[in-house]
């Protein structure tokens, strides 16, 4: 499978595995995971995954709800650079985000 990209804080850090180009361009599908933390309330993912994401309060909520629930969701759904521009914003608050191919 490719790489992962971590965000933590303010910044996306790729990891050390380079990502695998599948010759197909903007058309790759990819994921933003958030996970679980003892420090962001609901309050803060919820409005931060709207922001971040531009879904629903309902769908946030429900997100947040597995996030804390499952230990992680998966909360977006595009192209690598959508991917990485939500991930980034979901990232200020501190929270945990994966980046990788779907």
């Amino acid at each position: 499978m490719g790489g992962v990209i971590l965000a933590t804080a303010s910044t996306v850090h790729p990891s050390l595995e380079e990502h695998a180009d599948t010759g197909q361009g903007s058309g790759d599908r990819w994921i933003v995971t958030v996970f679980d933390n003892d420090h962001n309330t609901f309050e803060e993912v919820i409005a931060i995954l709207i922001v971040a994401t531009g879904c629903s309060m309902r769908e946030a909520q429900i997100e947040t709800w597995e996030i804390h629930n499952l230990g992680k969701s998966v909360v977006h759904h595009g192209d690598r650079a959508e991917c990485e521009r939500a991930a980034s914003i979901i990232a200020t608050i501190g929270i945990r985000v994966e980046v990788s191919p779907e």
